[in-house]
C-alpha cells in the first residue's frame, strides 16, 4: 500500500495510506458498508474499522450513519475529490511503470470542453511513461475532428454523439443542458435569448436544443453566435443569453436550467473515443488508454 501525506495548512500534516482512501471511496460511492465491502473484497467489519481509522487520523467524521446506509458529511465531501485524484495518480503511476517506454508520434483531436480538465490528466500520465513520444493536440468541434480522423490527419478523436446506443466506445455520458447565469434571470425573458454555435453540417446539438424549446412552447431568438463553447459560456456568464452546454462545462456562477425552471435535459449526450482501426500502433493504443483512465477519474 502506498503512503500518502495530506497537508491541511502549515500546522497539520497527515500520513495516510491509499488502502484507507480506496475503502473510503468505495463507501462514498455505494452509500452502504455491505456493498462497499463487496467492492473492496473485505468483510463489512474490516471496512468499518478502516473508516474509523481514517476518521481518527483526520479528527472528524466522514459519514453520517442512517438506517438505510451512510451519507458523506461536509468534511467527507471535501475529501472525496482529493482522494479520487490521489488514487487515480497512484493507479496511473503503477500502470506507467509496467509499460515499456514508447516512441513515435500520436495526434489527438478533442472538443474544447475537455481541453482544460480531462486532457491534462491524460497527457501528464502519458508523458511520464513515454517522454520520447511526440504528442500533437487539435482542439475543435466534433464535426471537424471526425473529418480530420477520416482524412488521416489525427489518430484519436474524442467527440460528442447524441445519446443512446452507439457502436463507438463511450467514455462518459455528459448531458447537454440549458445553462443560465446565477445573477441574471435571462431564462425568464420572452422570447428567451439563446447563444448558439455557428451552424455546422451535421451539428445535431443546436437542432436538438431548438427542438427542446419548441416542444415546451418557449419562444426564442438567437442573441449570440459563436464557433466555440467558450464563446457560449461568455454569453451565459454575462447574462446576454442562455446556452446549451455540456453539464460538466457549466462554469462557476452559472447553473443548469431544470424541469423546475420549465426547461430540462436536452440530450443524454455521449462522449466517445474514435480511432482509425487500420492505423493502430502501440503508441496510439497507449494514449487511448491514458485518455480512458483520465475520463474514469473525471466521473
Amino acid at each position: 500500500m502506498a503512503g500518502i501525506r495530506i497537508s491541511y495548512g502549515a500546522a497539520m500534516s497527515l500520513p495516510l495510506d491509499s488502502d484507507l482512501l480506496r475503502t473510503f471511496l468505495a463507501v462514498a460511492d455505494t452509500g452502504n458498508l455491505t456493498r462497499a465491502a463487496d467492492a473492496v473484497r473485505r468483510t463489512q467489519s474490516a471496512v468499518s474499522m478502516q473508516i474509523k481509522k481514517l476518521e481518527d487520523l483526520l479528527g472528524f467524521p466522514l459519514f453520517e450513519r442512517h438506517s438505510r446506509g451512510v451519507v458523506l458529511t461536509a468534511e467527507g465531501r471535501r475529501l472525496v475529490d482529493n482522494a479520487r485524484r490521489i488514487v487515480a495518480l497512484l493507479d496511473d503511476t503503477a500502470a506507467a511503470l509496467r509499460q515499456p517506454a514508447l516512441d513515435g508520434s500520436v495526434r489527438i483531436g478533442i472538443s474544447e470542453e475537455y481541453i482544460n480538465s480531462t486532457l491534462p490528466r491524460a497527457l501528464g500520465a502519458f508523458a511520464a511513461s513515454h517522454p520520447n513520444v511526440e504528442v500533437t493536440v487539435q482542439q475543435g468541434h466534433s464535426m471537424s475532428n471526425l473529418k480530420s480522423l477520416d482524412a488521416g490527419e489525427i489518430d484519436i478523436a474524442v467527440v460528442f454523439e447524441p445519446g443512446g446506443r452507439t457502436r463507438n466506445e463511450v467514455l462518459m455520458v455528459d448531458p447537454t443542458v440549458w445553462a443560465v447565469s446565477d445573477q441574471h434571470g435571462t431564462h425568464e425573458r420572452r422570447p428567451v435569448p439563446i447563444a448558439t454555435y455557428t451552424y455546422y453540417e451535421g451539428g445535431w446539438c443546436d437542432d436538438l436544443a431548438l427542438r427542446s424549446l419548441k416542444k415546451r412552447g418557449i419562444d426564442s431568438r438567437v442573441a449570440y453566435v459563436s464557433r466555440t463553447s467558450s464563446g457560449l459560456i461568455a454569453a451565459v456568464v454575462s447574462g446576454l443569453a442562455i446556452a446549451a452546454l455540456s453539464r460538466s462545462a457549466i462554469p462557476h456562477g452559472c447553473r443548469e436550467l431544470t424541469e423546475d425552471d420549465g426547461f430540462g435535459i436536452i440530450d443524454m449526450s455521449n462522449v466517445v473515443l474514435r480511432t482509425r482501426p487500420d492505423h493502430r500502433s502501440p503508441t496510439v493504443d497507449a494514449m487511448a488508454d491514458a485518455i480512458r483512465r483520465a475520463f474514469r477519474g473525471a466521473d
